[in-house]
This record gives structure tokens, sequence and C-alpha cells, in this order.
């Protein structure tokens, strides 16, 4: 069940929005939440939108930067639900769902931003966060491909782009494989699609639900 991400968003409200999906689904027996932004065992060290005032490119409110530094969500749902509880950034789950565990792997998701993910042998890699990374004209990787950037220039354009950074990071990281999701990754139009290479795939969107249940495995 899809709920709109409310705004200001401080962890508690978010905790609380966690357990409200929850108590709408069948017990589980354990719990894997994937978020924007650099997350280190279970702990926020930095997240880009839940810092704003209405969401991204919003104004960020100190406030809740303070709140959110290193908040221990992991820590903070388990105790929530009384279940064990892994929390990861949100490509490292969709990526769980997708990797072979066959070589260097890694997954860029296309959406508000753009996530990453990186998996050496099915082992989940240390989390880089690529999209604060510059990209172009003093612009980061989330400025450059985001998806306000996809409304202004539309999908060809904005195509155009993410061919031309996954081009660059093909030179970073020499990829044995690289999938490709999120909800914009359907976007990519089929001409600039052809001219990225055989080296990628497409997954869908739910690739993230076969990751919760794969990422007790990493």
């Amino acid at each position: 069940r899809r709920v709109p991400t409310p705004y200001p968003l401080p962890p508690g409200l978010l905790v609380r929005t966690v357990c409200d999906l929850a108590a709408g689904l069948p017990r589980a027996t354990r719990v894997t939440m994937g978020m924007p932004g650099m997350i280190r065992h279970g702990v926020v060290v930095a997240t880009p939108h839940y810092i704003t005032k209405d969401g991204p490119r919003s104004r960020v409110l100190p406030e809740l930067v303070e709140q959110w530094d290193h908040f221990d969500m992991g820590r903070a749902i388990a105790a929530a639900l009384s279940l064990p509880t892994k929390v990861l950034n949100d490509a490292e789950v969709a990526g769980a769902g997708a990797v072979t565990g066959r070589g260097l792997e890694m997954i860029i998701t296309l959406g508000t931003g753009l996530g990453n993910a990186v998996f050496d042998g099915g082992v989940l890699a240390p989390h880089v966060e690529v999209s604060q990374g510059f990209v172009r004209w003093g612009l980061t990787y989330d400025d450059y491909i985001g998806e306000h950037e996809r409304l202004r220039l539309g999908d060809t354009h904005w195509s155009r782009r993410v061919r031309r950074v996954v081009d660059g990071l093909r030179a970073m990281y020499m990829w044995d494989r690289l999938y490709m999701g999120g909800g914009n990754s359907k976007r990519i139009t089929a001409a600039n699609r052809a001219k990225m290479g055989d080296d990628i795939i497409i997954v869908p969107n739910d690739a993230g639900i076969i990751g919760g249940v794969r990422a007790w495995e990493l």
C-alpha cells in the first residue's frame, strides 16, 4: 500500500507512519525498511529529503537536521514493532532484489534523485552517496537527473543525461552488470537505452519487495 510521504517529517512521525502501515498487513516475523540517504548499521548519518519543510527541493529546517542526525531508525522501528529490523538505503534494498551474486554488480535508481548501491559477489559494499557528488556545471547527480529535471527537459533530453551519467559511472566502477530501477527507469527512451550497452538491465519497481527478503542474506 502506497501512502504520500508526510512533510515536515521528524523521525517520530516516520516511525508512526511505518507502524500504521504495518497494522494493515499480516503479522510479520521481521522488518526490512529502505529509506533515502546515508544509512549505516540502521543509523541515519544523513538524509536529503526528510529534513525539508515540504519535501524535495524545499527549505531545509535546522530543527529537522538536528533530529535526524544519527537517529537510530533500526532501533526505533524494532522497538515500535517488537520485531527484528534491518534499515538500509532504499537503493540497497532494491539491489538486493536484483543481484545474481556473480561479479561486481551495481544498481542505480531513478526517481526524485539518484540512488545507488554496489554488490561484490553478492556482498553489499559500504554505501557511497553518489547522488551528492558533482557531475556537471556544479550540479550534483540529484540536480542533474532528478525528477524535476525530467519534467523540465522531457524524457528524450533527460534520457541523454542519464546516458551520460551511466557512461561516467561505468568508468568509475567498471561493473560487470548495472541494474537500473526506480520509478523513472521506465521513462528512458528506447533510442538512448539502446546506446547504453548490453551490460545494463532494467529492473521492475517491485525489486524492493524481493530485496526486503533477500537483504537478510547479504
